[in-house]
C-alpha cells in the first residue's frame, strides 16, 4: 500500500517537473505615429536638461524647493482643530457613530467623504 502510494507521488512528481517554456515573441507590425514632431521633443529635451533636476535620478528631492503658504501656527492649529473628528472617523466602528451626529444635518464643509454630498430637498 505505501509502495503504491510512493510510486504515485514519484510519477506525479517526474510529471509536473518538466521544463516550463515561454511562448514564441510577438511581433507587432503596426507602426509607431507620435503625436509630437522630432524638434518639439528635441526642444522638450532640452528645458528638461536647463531645469537642472532628474526626477529618476537617486538624489532627487522633490521638496527641495518647496514653500509653504502656511506658518507653522496655522498648521498646528487646523491639526487641532481636527484632531477629535480623524480620531472619530478612524475608531472602531470607521466613524458611523460620529457621523449619525449629523444625520439630517449639513456636514461641516472640512469634512471630506467618498461620494456627493448630501444636499436636502
Amino acid at each position: 500500500m505505501n509502495r503504491n502510494i510512493a510510486s504515485v507521488l514519484a510519477i506525479t512528481a517526474a510529471v509536473f517537473a518538466g521544463n516550463a517554456l515561454a511562448d514564441d515573441i510577438t511581433i507587432d507590425n503596426t507602426p509607431f505615429v507620435g503625436g509630437k514632431t522630432r524638434a518639439e521633443v528635441q526642444v522638450e529635451l532640452a528645458q528638461f536638461k536647463r531645469a537642472g533636476t532628474s526626477p529618476w535620478s537617486t538624489q532627487y528631492n522633490p521638496l527641495a524647493k518647496f514653500k509653504s503658504t502656511k506658518s507653522r501656527a496655522d498648521v498646528v492649529a487646523e491639526y487641532t482643530a481636527a484632531r477629535d473628528e480623524v480620531a472619530a472617523l478612524n475608531g472602531e466602528d470607521s466613524g458611523s457613530a460620529y457621523l449619525a451626529q449629523f444625520a439630517g444635518r449639513q456636514v461641516s464643509p472640512t469634512t471630506t467623504l467618498a461620494g456627493q454630498p448630501h444636499t436636502a430637498q
